[in-house]
């Protein structure tokens, strides 16, 4: 939501998928055709597992935090799917597939540079469903990096935003997150940070711009 947050920040923590990525809804589009899957089943199964009315420990939930290996997952998640021609889905690398088309945004990558040359601290907050991260561009550039996988913590609930505070070290209200995710931008929120809704590079970089001197409002 940009404009939320008037004054200066000391840190900008990051998501990573449809942040620092083209959007993740893009890839699950191209997935779901290519595999010929309804996507009705797919959205269906999202909500009950993701939505913010979703009982804790669902199988994202444990993805999320490692207690689930991605080939369980897989296997999950394709039991719940339908296909157009009544197929079952193929449970192996499903995950794989559905993330194929994700890339890096060369235009975050470049905001989150530009950041951190103007003395602004930038880290990475991600949940993980078992996603490669592009370790070289992220871990000379984002510090701390904290993945939801890694710590057993996931967003967006408290414990994950403190963790990544205090690796920061600083005080809430000087950090700001930014999610393509409203309920993960909530979170950030409820625990003092400033939060921004991402929606695309432009926009966020305008937002940031109001934020950080001398930040151009565009690249």
């Amino acid at each position: 939501m940009p404009g939320a947050a008037t004054a200066a920040v000391d840190a900008v923590v990051f998501d990573y998928g449809g942040v620092l990525t083209g959007p993740v809804r893009e890839s699950i589009a191209a997935w779901l055709k290519a595999d010929g899957i309804e996507p009705a089943s797919f959205s269906r199964t999202l909500k009950a597992w993701l939505s913010r009315d979703a009982e804790q420990g669902t199988p994202v939930h444990r993805l999320e935090t490692g207690e689930l290996t991605v080939e369980q997952f897989d296997t999950l998640l394709a039991a719940e799917l339908t296909t157009v021609d009544g197929r079952p889905v193929d449970p192996v690398g499903v995950l794989d597939r559905l993330f194929a088309g994700m890339r890096p945004d060369p235009a975050m990558f470049e905001l989150a540079g530009e950041l951190r040359g103007l003395g602004i601290r930038v880290a990475l907050l991600s949940n993980s469903w078992g996603n490669t991260y592009p370790r070289a561009l992220i871990d000379g550039l984002l510090e701390p990096v904290v993945i939801s996988g890694e710590v057993g913590l996931r967003k967006p609930l408290a414990p994950i935003y403190r963790l990544t505070l205090d690796l920061l070290g600083l005080p809430a209200g000087r950090v700001l997150f930014v999610d393509d995710a409203e309920p993960n931008v909530l979170g950030a929120r409820a625990v003092g940070m400033r939060g921004l809704l991402h929606t695309d590079a432009a926009t966020t970089r305008a937002a940031l711009a109001a934020l950080v001197p001398g930040l151009r409002p565009r690249p």
